[in-house]
């Protein structure tokens, strides 16, 4: 009985999480887990080999893999390393199902039954599961800290010798958990806070946290909690009121994203144009393409009078408390496929089926199939190349087998 859990170090080198914490390594094996953790897996967030109790260390991402039931990562792995993942054993974690077609692929014809924790159910059952708002609080988090660092005026109001300086004013842009995350936080250093989403819902969340709601008049409520797209008038009327309450701020955090989806773009180079010298933007959204115009991901720039800020990757920026967060949310998920040491993948259960990316040789998400075209099985190889090799041909293989980014 028992299964071995395996947790290869990130693909990305700028990754500084990791999904095993102390106290969750003490549970896994409770559970009947053996845990194959490559070296080095765990050292920039701080967990030392020390700290995880019995584990077998190993030197390579593909030894973790290969030798593991369940594999847990941060981001997905890259195409060699899925390669060597065993047929029937069980992917989990932040695996970026709308970002390649190629790799969805290749998880289904390999065998592999994947879970990307992005598609996790939006119901109660799952919210200690949910990935995105534990990760997305500390998003929201940084936001308001990097915005605070750059704005050339105090946060807080301050009195001095000679008199009053005004705190300084800042307009968030969605209400999720990052965003109500960043109202709370800019709320705390001190600062006017002012908060807006095109979900009606979310004004009393946002005046609970002590910022005023910002009504544009439009509304635009989505499946899943999500926002939809907005109509052509529905933008035109948004950025006319929106376009006020950005000119008057001297910070604007923006958090708007929609799944599998470019983000949306909210402040146009007309409105970014009309803020106040100085001003400061923190777009989390950059990853995905901005909601503000000029945003660079990854990069800080000049857009007209505006400093505009495009991080990535902000979790990993805390990652002692990231790590833990994403540690107990993978193992809430895992937990209930383990019964007396025995791995069951559970297709009735509205949380795996929702969450399942890959399962029995078939991409299993319906929307991830329409957002990467996977409807249709890829073409057969061309007639005159030789098919006596158990291996796929060249044109079937994935962009990444192939050599490509």
């Amino acid at each position: 009985m028992g299964f071995v859990l395996g947790i290869p170090a990130s693909a990305d080198p700028a990754e500084r999480r990791t999904p095993i914490v102390p106290d969750v390594a003490i549970k896994l094996r409770a559970l009947g887990a053996t845990l194959l953790i490559e070296s080095g897996a765990t050292r920039s967030a701080n967990v030392t080999e020390h700290d995880l109790g019995e584990v077998t260390w190993v030197p390579s991402t593909r030894e973790v893999m290969a030798g593991s039931d369940v594999v847990w990562t941060i981001g997905p792995p890259d195409a060699e390393a899925l390669a060597a993942l065993r047929p029937g054993s069980i992917l989990i974690g932040t695996l970026a199902p709308f970002a390649d077609a190629g790799r969805v692929r290749q998880l289904a014809s390999d065998g592999v039954n994947s879970f990307a924790l992005e598609l996790l159910p939006r119901i109660s059952r799952a919210q200690s599961m949910d990935v995105l708002s534990s990760q997305g609080a500390a998003s929201g988090y940084q936001c308001a800290l990097i915005a605070a660092a750059r704005c050339p005026k105090f946060f807080p109001m301050l009195t001095y010798a000679a008199g009053t300086v005004r705190p300084a004013r800042v307009l968030v842009i969605g209400a999720g958990v990052a965003g109500l995350q960043a109202i709370a936080t800019a709320k705390r250093l001190g600062a006017i806070v002012e908060g807006y989403d095109v979900r009606p819902e979310t004004k009393e969340q946002i005046e609970s946290l002590g910022a005023k709601f910002v009504d544009t008049g439009v509304a635009a409520v989505g499946e899943g909690g999500y926002a939809r797209e907005l109509t052509e008038a529905e933008r035109e009327a948004q950025e006319a009121k929106l376009g006020k309450a950005i000119a008057q701020c001297d910070v604007l955090i923006t958090t708007a994203a929609v799944p599998g989806k470019q983000a949306p773009l909210i402040v146009s180079e007309m409105v970014v144009n009309a803020m106040r010298p100085g001003a400061v933007v923190v777009d989390m959204a950059a990853e995905q393409g901005g909601n503000v115009f000029g945003t660079v991901a990854g990069r800080e720039v000049r857009v007209g009078p505006a400093h505009v800020v495009g991080p990535v990757n902000l979790p990993s920026r805390m990652p002692a408390h990231t790590s833990e967060m994403f540690a107990k949310n993978l193992y809430n998920f895992t937990a209930p496929l383990v019964s007396e040491g025995v791995l069951a993948i559970d297709t009735s259960d509205e949380v795996l089926a929702g969450t399942a990316l890959t399962l029995d040789g078939t991409v299993a998400h319906p929307l991830v199939r329409r957002v990467l075209d996977l409807e249709n099985p890829p073409p057969p190889p061309p007639a005159d190349l030789p098919t006596t090799s158990s291996e796929p041909a060249a044109s079937e293989q994935p962009a990444e087998a192939q050599g490509e980014a």
